[in-house]
């Protein structure tokens, strides 16, 4: 449903037409900051994205605006108390950091020199995550500007690290050690994105994730496949019976307990993402695939946003060279990863997936079962205030109706979840189109301007309806 152009949204977009480039000159200064987490070489550049940020925070108007050191890359905090003691407390999670990025990737210009052709910003880090990060900057000032505030509506705090890219390897850590100060009822995530340029929409969940390495172990050397072959178990044959047993003729995955507690869809959550204008086709070349396959009951959205899963990551063992070698190998392995859905405790998967491995190996192969670290996933109730606020303010800012989506990866959001014990909700721009960790990574101009204005409308809008957190 269109808005009305009321006098706030007038003074909004006023206030943005007016400070656009400017905000467009400060964002192509810090992506020019080649912050790669992941590349120690550049560990001086991240410290200085770190430093750029927070001292960009204060000239914004945040009155505390921190470096937080970790054993890896720092983070930057801020916080912006509000006038009104009872306001709800909003914490903003994005990252600094950026993928690797050269031109002898395919970039068509300098991936840490930011142009503009057409509408659109070219640069590492324009919509992951460095443009998702600033629009805050300039959204709080057109909410002040707007509502002639001195204040936000409500006490903002920012938490934005430096490793994501990295696989966060630090930040749960750093969110127990400072959850004091991280405190909030709301926490929003602006490193995410939406359907499409036409098609503005909300993510309500991302799913969880488990990985793990499997080792079999037979004879402790390579053996004569002639001498000894169909005498003795084969761990190569092992794996793969193991695989061959990790999903049922429906494709589920048949490990004895593997969905306990899963948070089902509602009727309602099917029929939404039903109205998406999905297009199987064009979604299978996307995936440089030919065929759908999955999980028998569901569609393909359904699928990858909420049902859990168990893929094979990588699978070998025994010769791997030109021609032929007559073994029995000493050793086989497999990687898993398992995707989990709201409701799915990754301790329990674990312990569930370990029972029904040792089932699975014959007598005589001796095994191995790594698991590292787990994501937990991530659920916003349909009905929860404050996301029904970034809907209003979403739909507000692009005079359209926003329709909901899930994210089928994982990501840090669930840890301030669980830490925090507070409702995450995503607010993100970023289009499928505009590249992430690929070469000539762009966001469109249109959308990052609308991602400003979703904030600006934003803060007001959870201080009127949700005063008090549940």
């Amino acid at each position: 449903m269109s808005h009305p152009v009321d006098s706030d949204v007038s003074a909004v977009r006023t206030y943005l037409a007016d400070h656009r480039a400017a905000f467009l000159d400060d964002l192509a200064e810090w992506l020019r900051i080649p912050s790669v987490s992941a590349q120690p070489d550049h560990a001086p550049d991240v410290r200085r994205s770190a430093d750029w940020l927070a001292a960009k925070l204060r000239e914004t108007g945040f009155p505390t605006a921190e470096v937080w050191p970790t054993p890896g890359a720092p983070a930057v905090y801020a916080e912006w108390p509000s006038d009104d003691p009872a306001a709800p407390v909003v914490l903003v999670y994005g990252h600094h950091d950026v993928q690797p990025a050269a031109c002898e990737d395919g970039w068509h210009s300098d991936p840490f020199e930011p142009v503009v052709r057409g509408n659109r910003l070219y640069a590492r880090g324009a919509a992951d995550d460095k443009g998702q990060v600033f629009f805050h900057t300039l959204g709080v000032r057109a909410h002040l500007a707007a509502t002639g505030r001195t204040a936000p509506a409500v006490h903002l705090k920012l938490l934005v690290e430096g490793e994501e890219e990295s696989g966060s390897p630090h930040f749960r850590a750093l969110v127990e050690e400072r959850a004091e100060r991280l405190a909030a009822d709301a926490v929003i995530v602006s490193d995410t994105g939406m359907w499409s340029e036409t098609t503005p929409t909300v993510c309500t969940g991302m799913r969880g994730l488990a990985e793990c390495e499997i080792r079999l172990y037979g004879p402790d050397q390579d053996i004569h496949s002639g001498s000894f072959g169909g005498a003795v178990p084969n761990p190569a044959t092992a794996v793969a019976r193991l695989v061959a047993a990790l999903h049922d003729e429906h494709a589920r995955v048949a490990v004895p307990g593997f969905y306990d507690g899963v948070v089902e869809l509602s009727d309602r959550e099917r029929e939404l993402f039903a109205e998406l204008p999905f297009d199987e086709r064009s979604w299978l070349d996307g995936a440089h695939s030919r065929a759908v396959h999955g999980e028998a009951g569901h569609t393909t959205l359904e699928r990858v946003w909420a049902r859990p899963t168990a893929e094979v990551n990588g699978i070998g063992g025994g010769y791997q060279g030109p021609g032929s070698k007559t073994i029995i190998p000493s050793s086989a392995f497999v990687k898993l990863s398992f995707r989990l859905v709201a409701g799915q405790d990754p301790e329990h998967v674990r312990k569930a997936f370990l029972t029904w491995a040792a089932d699975q190996v014959p007598d005589g192969i001796r095994h191995e079962i790594t698991f590292g670290p787990a994501t937990r996933p991530c659920l916003t109730p349909l009905d929860h205030p404050a996301l029904q606020s970034v809907v209003r303010a979403m739909s507000r800012a692009f005079d359209s109706p926003v329709r909901f989506t899930r994210e089928g990866g994982s990501g840090p959001a669930a840890d301030l979840q669980e830490v925090l014990d507070a409702p995450v909700l995503f607010l993100g721009i970023s289009v499928p189109s505009d590249g992430w960790h690929a070469p000539d990574e762009k966001v469109e101009l249109d959308l990052l301007l609308k991602g400003v204005e979703t904030t600006a409308y934003l803060w007001g809008d959870l201080a009127a309806n949700w005063r008090h957190a549940p």
